[in-house]
């Protein structure tokens, strides 16, 4: 293996428009600089400058796009400091602090000579999961926006049609907006009768949970909208906002369907679909932000920790304090919270500790954190074994067990 302690260490920082780079020796000595622009020609550019001045491993702001794709096809190490960490590193070199792409790239360059040991190099999770974690991800995005456009709809209609607000279970729902269409502010609803809605429930196949005459009930007895020529007015922004919801709920259920794709392909899938309730998105979010490059996380700690699964603790003399993470993966702690918290449902291990500490006095918040750390040992493992979860092979749930049975 090739020692590199004494190799040159190079520092990227990214922007909008280029890419700066900062070379420096083993003394803190800058090499060689150069900006370079973001296209293809820019990155083979940096690459080849690295490679030139013997450099072995480089630091960069963030663990993916093209440039960190090059540095690793070139056989460079890659280190990921984030920008938070960038900002307090700058503290070294000054007291003013100010950002300046040139200077930051020299910062991650010189951080990475003196405290390369202290940094762990970015390893690559598969192709596979990549392309599920874009896949995921943007379902995310698109979720929130349904949620955004659902809540700016509902603002609207408290205005011009309050009858349509609560009328089903879900505003943004299939059959919901179908009614928005085709009766879009009240003087149209106020055509219907329990012998005309009856018929349309029926041919816009309504699961009939509700029954028509209670349906008509809450139209009826809801205040009135506007009517008129401002009524009028208004219809036309509630299809606006009906159109961009059936759009919205389109390109999520098409997602959806890459998603169980791609999931049924991949070779951990059937890991975290044995967790309980994981389900098909759930499952392929735990699997995409946890990923499948198993040297990320040496120890179930790890994991906990960059999820934000476990507390942080600050002790100086006598002062000792146990606080909230705020410093994680956000992206890997919803995937981790969500799961553990609708866990309690289907394990009788999880519903215990739950229920335990709730008796405690802890918040649901809370809470569901402390599963969270409970169930980041459980995953770790089958997910370090390449193992499914297997409740019978679970010490934890075989003791609650034993203890419920012996209770009983």
């Amino acid at each position: 293996m090739q020692d590199d302690t004494n190799a040159p260490t190079a520092g990227i920082d990214w922007a909008t428009a280029d890419n700066e780079l900062c070379v420096v020796d083993a003394a803190g000595q800058v090499l060689h600089r150069r900006d370079a622009d973001l296209d293809a020609a820019g990155i083979a550019r940096l690459v080849s400058d690295c490679r030139a001045h013997g450099v072995a491993k480089v630091a960069i702001e963030r663990g993916d796009g093209p440039m960190v794709e090059a540095l690793l096809a070139a056989g460079l190490t890659v280190v990921v400091v984030p920008s938070r960490q960038v900002k307090h590193l700058r503290a070294r070199y000054g007291a003013a602090g100010n950002k300046d792409d040139r200077f930051d790239a020299f910062v991650l360059a010189d951080a990475l000579r003196t405290d390369g040991h202290r940094f762990k190099p970015l390893e690559r999770d598969s192709d596979q999961t990549l392309a599920l974690r874009t896949a995921v991800r943007a379902r995310g995005d698109l979720v929130a926006a349904r949620i955004a456009l659902a809540n700016q709809l509902r603002a609207h209609l408290q205005v011009v049609f309050p009858g349509a607000v609560g009328l089903f279970a879900a505003l943004d729902s299939p059959i919901s907006l179908a009614f928005l269409a085709r009766f879009p502010n009240q003087r149209r609803a106020g055509w219907l009768s329990h012998r005309r809605l009856g018929p349309w429930l029926a041919a816009n196949h309504y699961s009939g949970r509700t029954p028509t005459a209670v349906l008509l009930t809450r139209l009826t007895d809801a205040p009135a909208g506007l009517d008129g020529d401002a009524g009028a007015a208004a219809a036309a922004t509630t299809l606006a906002y009906v159109e961009a919801l059936r759009g919205i709920r389109a390109q999520i259920t098409a997602l959806e369907a890459a998603i169980a794709e791609q999931l049924a392909l991949h070779p951990d899938a059937a890991i975290f679909q044995s967790l309980p309730r994981a389900g098909m998105i759930r499952a392929a979010k735990l699997l995409t932000e946890i990923g499948d490059a198993r040297g990320r996380f040496p120890d179930e700690t790890s994991l906990a920790a960059l999820a934000g699964a476990a507390p942080s603790t600050r002790s100086s003399g006598r002062h000792h304090v146990v606080t909230f993470r705020w410093a994680c993966d956000k992206k890997l702690r919803d995937a981790l919270t969500d799961f553990a918290g609708d866990s309690r449902r289907a394990s009788p291990w999880a519903a215990a500790i739950y229920n335990r500490h709730r008796a405690m006095g802890k918040t649901h918040q809370h809470t569901v954190r402390i599963l969270t750390r409970a169930w980041t040992r459980v995953i770790w493992r089958i997910w370090h074994d390449h193992t499914t979860y297997d409740p019978t092979r679970h010490g934890g749930a075989q003791r609650h067990l034993q203890t419920t049975a012996q209770a009983a």
